[in-house]
């Protein structure tokens, strides 16, 4: 990437990948991402996961969402739910134990740290 692309993130085409089934909660969740950047502050990129629920163990980041619906459960540490919805800016801590339940496909653009 220079310094001058252009990324639209809402059009970008992603290859889904199903959940693993040890990490899957309700129905049958695809999860999808392209890496935009990546430098020494950490990786930008686009991510998204279709209907559905799955565990998963956070990594430091910091995302946007650009497009969908979901509830996030903190199971480790427990700490009370958050919707996403387009605009939510949301920090998640490593190591988090969380519970994604997207109920429409969910699109955010993260940056990792």
């Amino acid at each position: 990437m220079n310094g001058a692309d252009l990324i639209e993130p809402a059009g970008l085409e992603l290859a889904h990948e199903p959940v693993p089934a040890e990490q899957v909660v309700a129905g049958a969740p695809q999860t999808a991402y392209v890496t935009i950047d990546t430098s020494d502050a950490g990786e930008i990129g686009v991510w998204e996961m279709t209907e559905g629920a799955m565990r998963d163990t956070e990594v430091s980041e910091v995302f946007v969402v650009i497009a969908g619906s979901a509830t996030v459960e903190f199971v480790e540490p427990a700490r009370p739910s958050i919707e996403l919805a387009p605009g939510s800016v949301v920090r998640l801590d490593a190591g988090m134990q969380t519970i994604w339940t997207v109920r429409e496909p969910l699109r955010k653009i993260f940056i990792e740290r």
